[in-house]
């Protein structure tokens, strides 16, 4: 049970610059890489293939193919590492978890898109 001071507190700390995310969707994630006394921007453009959590907690996975391997990697929306994120294509599933992508190569890991009005 969250005590009523504990909402406040991360209704005051959630980002509203940041857009609804589903699975299914395309995102581009810029996210600040620090090495060194230097700070960069690294994109990860990728499908989203699971959420998880909600309010502060909210957590995305991204899985992308990078020169022939799945890369995947788990993002909190609500972290100041993330600079922005783009919503690229918004795809038609049927699942709340994405994980059989994994195994699908080629033509048989292509979703349909959603058509806008």
């Amino acid at each position: 049970m969250r005590s009523k001071l504990l909402e406040l507190v991360e209704k005051e700390q959630i980002r509203t610059d940041i857009p609804d995310i589903r699975e299914g969707y395309n995102v581009r994630v810029h996210v600040r890489i620090k090495e060194g006394d230097k700070e960069r921007i690294q994109v990860f453009e990728g499908l989203v293939i699971a959420s998880y959590g909600e309010g502060i907690n909210k957590s995305i996975t991204v899985r992308k193919e990078s020169y022939g391997l799945g890369v995947e990697r788990i993002f909190k929306i609500n972290s100041p590492l993330i600079s922005s994120i783009e919503v690229i294509r918004r795809n038609k599933v049927r699942r709340a978890k994405l994980y059989y992508m994994r195994d699908l190569k080629g033509k048989s890991a292509r979703l349909k898109e959603i058509k806008r009005k």
